[in-house]
């Protein structure tokens, strides 16, 4: 890996540690099993989204599923299909994940992502994106999962700038969803807002590296975390190391080192190393035992 950049904690790493540059698992696989589609809220431009049915793979039809909503990181749209892995929900249409889950809808709204003339991303998530991505979730559950039987409970999950986006989301819609799961970022709400959450029984999965290079855990989450450990259904989830698949710390250099906050792609594996053993001892049936024992309560 001569030719690879060296990160720059790579002196900081523990004895015997080793850096992995890539995850281990194939991105693609599971493309065909979504569909995509777009609709127009009110005011608003048309956006699309994908989405995978559980009816369509074995699961009965005329009862309701756990739906999962999906926000993806900045930029990602703009490489098509990938965006349904860098956003975490490929895995999710998996035999084993929708087993354990006992079927679920999966759901990707798209943001309006474009490059300027100078090459830089615009019409990312933002607060003008929160009614939209609402009304677009309550237009998948009225047509698509009406017609099977509708929705039980409902998740939301956002990486990087779609974590902040989760926030907005459930601050904005507290009664709507039953659980949030913010995957690297910072933006942890004041205390009455998260009083809010607890009083509508929301269950918050907060996970982030210690070392993610985009948000200080030391300045963002630490002063926070007296009041998250006293929430009634708050898990928190912050490493010391992001690992790939192969026991490896995660390195991801595309201009700028990121291995640290692209905690997505462990998520995205159910936070088990390749050899089955978990990467949270806590979570033995990794971040997707956590969900069905949520959906059970």
């Amino acid at each position: 890996m001569a030719d690879r950049p060296l990160p720059p904690w790579a002196e900081e790493l523990p004895e015997g540690a080793f850096i992995s540059y890539e995850p281990t698992y194939k991105v693609g696989e599971y493309f065909s099993r979504f569909h995509k589609a777009s609709f127009t809220p009110a005011d608003f431009a048309e956006m699309g989204y994908y989405f995978y049915d559980p009816t369509e793979h074995g699961f009965e039809a005329g009862r309701e599923y756990p739906l999962f909503i999906f926000l993806h990181g900045t930029s990602n749209t703009l490489f098509g299909d990938v965006c349904i892995n860098y956003a975490g929900a490929e895995f999710y249409s998996k035999e084993e994940y929708q087993k354990t889950l006992g079927g679920a809808y999966l759901l990707l709204p798209l943001a309006n992502e474009y490059k300027d003339q100078d090459g830089f991303c615009r019409g990312s998530w933002n607060e003008g994106y929160v009614k939209p991505v609402y009304e677009l979730i309550c237009h998948f559950i009225e047509t698509v999962a009406a017609k099977n039987g509708g929705v039980s409970k409902k998740v939301i999950l956002g990486n990087s700038s779609g974590a902040t986006m989760c926030f907005l989301m459930v601050n904005a819609y507290t009664d709507f969803f039953n659980a949030l799961i913010p995957i690297g970022s910072g933006s942890i709400p004041d205390d009455k807002t998260l009083e809010r959450y607890e009083a509508n029984d929301v269950h918050f999965f907060l996970a982030i590296g210690k070392r993610d290079e985009f948000n200080s855990y030391e300045d963002l989450i630490v002063p926070r975390l007296p009041r998250l450990k006293r929430m009634k259904h708050c898990f928190i989830f912050t490493p010391e190391w992001v690992y790939n698949g192969d026991h490896g710390v995660a390195s991801i250099n595309n201009g700028i080192e990121m291995g640290q906050h692209c905690l997505i792609n462990p998520m995205h594996c159910n936070l088990m190393f390749d050899d089955g053993t978990p990467m949270e001892p806590s979570l033995p049936k990794g971040i997707v035992g956590w969900l069905a024992q949520m959906l059970q309560e």
